[in-house]
């Protein structure tokens, strides 16, 4: 196995977090074709199955959300479609990463309505909104809230430090297959090993133990 190839297995879990999210939310949104299948293998992070009592319903991205999303956008500045994209998956923290399976028909259908208006920028396209596109948002509640705001906000902020901190390992992990000697690589794997069964080992003891002095 090459080290090329294990930093990209590696790099596997990050495309995965998104999930663990959802589940902690219950819920679910658009997926397109890179989001489909476990994030750590078979049935989930947590074994066959994943953990009870997760189920994918509620919650999810309605169909005007992308385009609403895109205009907002768009309103600050003339974006392509990729970068709307990342845009959104930031915004949300990560809870929402539309495809752009559903990002680019969304977009070809705000240019045929007139909205926006797209310009080939370096040999790329970019979109821009137009003066019809800024109606649309100012005819929008005053207080109506991002897209992305609503669909982030059913995610507590210690879930989203935890995914942070995944990440960082995940992060870390590649580099150190990449650079590496054979000792530090058994050194990580001990430690990724222990830190495995002490999380196993809260899971297992539940939440119902209490801080002691003793």
């Amino acid at each position: 196995m090459t080290q090329s190839y294990a930093a990209r297995e590696l790099c596997r879990p990050l495309r995965g977090y998104r999930g663990l999210l959802l589940m902690h939310r219950g819920g679910g949104e658009e997926r397109g074709p890179r989001d489909f299948g476990p994030p750590f293998g078979f049935g989930g992070p947590f074994g066959f199955g994943g953990p009870r009592g997760f189920r994918r319903h509620g919650g999810k991205a309605r169909r005007g959300d992308i385009r609403t999303a895109a205009l907002l956008l768009l309103a600050e500045e003339p974006r392509n479609g990729y970068s709307i994209m990342q845009e959104i998956e930031q915004r949300s923290e990560g809870v929402w990463r539309p495809s752009p399976g559903s990002v680019y028909p969304a977009l070809a259908q705000l240019e045929d309505e007139g909205l926006i208006r797209s310009e080939e920028v370096d040999g790329r396209k970019r979109f821009a909104i137009t003066d019809a596109g800024r109606q649309t948002l100012a005819d929008r509640p005053a207080d109506a809230p991002a897209p992305w705001d609503t669909l982030a906000g059913g995610v507590s902020r210690d879930v989203q430090e935890l995914i942070g901190l995944l990440k960082q390992v995940a992060i870390a992990a590649t580099q150190l297959v990449q650079t590496a000697t054979e000792s530090q690589l058994a050194e990580a794997k001990q430690v990724l090993s222990e830190t495995r069964r002490a999380i196993y080992k809260i899971l297992a003891d539940g939440g119902d133990h209490k801080d002691t002095d003793e």
